[in-house]
């Protein structure tokens, strides 16, 4: 395959002629060892020497007439829905006439590179960057079954509606955008962060505790108040949480009960954040 990229510079214009010589070159290395070697011996036989010929002549069309048909088949296929992953690794080859191999190669790439394209799409949020909902139950349920103790948190950023009502959407974008970035910034490596839906997030920690969970959060609401997104009517914008222990089990059911410890946190007031295992249990910002 090699010897045929390399010769495609040298016959750019005929498919067939390439094969040709490649065919050529491959079926005829046994014959030139003979004929070197019994010329280094001083014994050549033109009898043998004929009939080896011939035998590496009929090998030679054999070969091309099988690849031949094979390629005949291939313009068919390419517009195939599924490529093989491998071909990522191919750099796309440029477009000759009749090249039907550079043709299919330079397809497959593309191919590959539009279907990680659209995944990357259809699992980031495209206005803070973080990945959406989509993406974060995906990226849990890559995890498992492996991650077997951690934490889930849903996010609620306080008054939200208002800053886009007194300062317009792209001042909201904006603040959507900055506290995507201050939240994974507080998170470690291995957490994972989403833009769960409107102005809520969600965190997966790993490996942490409930408490261990709502302490990063309520660290991550003081330093809010001391160097503020945002302020609406003098105070910072902060955000309320739920957070529920996830073993392994549904995700769903953790999620689940990450919302009701949201709906506590609201009620309770501002800035707070309430774990789905102390029902009733509410902790400040500044605990």
């Amino acid at each position: 395959m090699r010897f045929f990229f390399a010769s495609s510079s040298a016959l750019p214009h005929s498919l067939r002629l390439q094969m040709f010589v490649s065919c050529c070159v491959a079926t005829h290395v046994p014959l030139l060892a003979w004929i070197g070697w019994s010329a280094m011996a001083g014994q050549i036989v033109l009898a043998e020497l004929a009939l080896l010929a011939l035998a590496t002549l009929a090998g030679t069309v054999i070969a091309l007439t099988g690849i031949s048909a094979v390629l005949g088949r291939m313009p068919f296929a390419q517009d195939a829905p599924e490529m093989p992953a491998r071909v990522a690794t191919i750099a796309p080859l440029s477009r000759r006439r009749e090249d039907v191999i550079g043709d299919l190669l330079g397809r497959a790439s593309a191919a590959e590179a539009r279907t990680r394209e659209l995944d990357l799409a259809a699992k980031e949020d495209l206005l803070t960057g973080i990945r959406n909902r989509h993406g974060f139950l995906s990226d849990i349920a890559d995890l498992l079954p492996a991650e077997r103790r951690g934490a889930i948190a849903l996010l609620d950023l306080n008054g939200f509606r208002r800053i886009n009502d007194q300062f317009g959407h792209e001042v909201g974008d904006r603040v959507l955008r900055d506290f995507a970035g201050r939240l994974s910034s507080e998170l470690r490596r291995g957490d994972l962060i989403a833009r769960w839906d409107g102005e809520e997030f969600a965190v997966l920690f790993r490996g942490a505790t409930e408490d261990e969970a709502a302490g990063v959060l309520s660290r991550v609401t003081r330093r809010l108040i001391v160097n503020p997104l945002i302020l609406l009517d003098g105070e910072a914008l902060t955000f309320s949480a739920g957070v529920c222990r996830f073993g392994g089990e549904a995700v769903d059911a953790t999620l689940a009960n990450a919302d009701n410890a949201l709906g506590v946190a609201r009620q309770a007031g501002r800035s707070r954040v309430a774990c789905a295992g102390r029902p009733g249990q509410v902790l400040l910002p500044f605990a």
